[in-house]
């Protein structure tokens, strides 16, 4: 069995992590961590929970993350960087479901993220956790950088385009929907009932802290830098992320048959039938990808659609994934539940 230590067990990621987690074979969660809610049984918050996680809250000081074999961090931007280190030097894997390892300029994490890194040696050694992507690098790593909602949505729809070569790397464009849930748990007033409910908005036009994450992994893959216009969205949903991906071809390529041919073995990325298009809800509580691939009157431009949960195969699916990676575990054991419909 692998023992488990969860860090922020109270924002939507942390209880999404509990639900999954307690349905997998291999693991047994050791301790659960929250500074406000110490002492507090977890199904008295999360009663969804009740008669599957049978553990209070802890006090972070006194939970003894050390003596786990692995380590989720659910926490904001900036709390996982001053506790890896030293798990990692007691023998600890850690996940970090924040951002604080997936960008390797640190310079450039630091302007987007307005703090000094703490770690920034780790920051080398860690793998970005995208297993479509870096499966044999996650296999060995101690410590990866679980990947944000929309750059995995993304980057999932693009990445068949980037390795083929076959569009115009200098002009892509990332249309981009997200649910509520996708800015946390917090109490916020732009994702009240009241704000949210019945609107549409753009947000983060100028620039948002997923666009170098993307424009990285997409010019890892590339080979060369490449140009993007991220342009994120929320939507009076609570779950879901929409990607609608543009590119223009430069080359005449059966598209289709191109994306089927590149996933046809993974698990989580399914590739719709031609001329369909995928709905949120179809991927609803599961840590799938499904994507749709169109080519309007066929012209140069490739519209691809991706959609995903942002809280599984966007955060803490995706996370578990990586998990039975590194444990050399089946990739799907304790993910492969059946989206939620309606």
């Amino acid at each position: 069995m692998i023992n488990v230590g969860i860090v922020g067990g109270t924002g939507y990621t942390g209880v999404e992590l509990l639900r999954l987690l307690a349905q997998h074979p291999e693991v047994n969660i050791q301790t659960i961590t929250s500074r406000s809610e110490a002492g507090i049984d977890v199904a008295e918050i999360f009663t969804n929970l009740r008669g599957h996680i049978n553990l209070k809250f802890s006090d972070p000081a006194e939970s003894k993350l050390d003596t786990c074999d692995v380590v989720f961090f659910a926490t904001p931007n900036g709390i996982a960087m001053q506790e890896t280190e030293v798990l990692i030097n007691a023998g600890v894997k850690v996940i970090d479901l924040a951002a604080d390892f997936r960008i390797k300029n640190i310079a450039e994490w630091e302007k987007w993220y307005g703090m000094q890194h703490a770690c920034p040696d780790l920051v080398a050694e860690a793998v970005y956790g995208l297993p479509e992507i870096n499966r044999t690098q996650i296999t060995t790593a101690r410590l990866i950088a679980n990947p944000g909602c929309y750059p995995t949505a993304v980057q999932l729809g693009f990445l068949p385009l980037i390795e083929s070569g076959i569009v115009d790397m200098e002009h892509l464009i990332a249309d981009v929907k997200s649910g509520v849930s996708g800015a946390g748990r917090k109490a916020e007033v732009h994702t009240l009932h009241a704000e949210a409910s019945d609107n549409f908005k753009a947000y983060g036009v100028p620039g948002h802290r997923h666009l170098p994450e993307i424009k990285q992994g997409l010019s890892n893959v590339a080979g060369k830098p490449v140009g993007l216009t991220f342009v994120p969205h929320l939507v009076p949903m609570i779950r879901g992320i929409h990607a609608t991906l543009y590119a223009k071809l430069t080359k005449d390529i059966d598209l289709q048959t191109l994306y089927e041919k590149r996933y046809a073995d993974e698990a989580f990325v399914d590739v719709l039938p031609s001329g369909k298009h995928p709905e949120t809800r179809s991927v609803r509580g599961s840590n799938l990808c499904r994507i749709a691939v169109h080519q309007p009157q066929n012209s140069d431009t490739a519209v691809i659609l991706s959609v995903t949960d942002n809280l599984v195969k966007g955060a803490a699916g995706q996370a578990i994934q990586n998990m039975n990676l590194m444990f050399n575990l089946p990739e799907t054991m304790g993910i492969n539940q059946v989206p939620l419909l309606p």
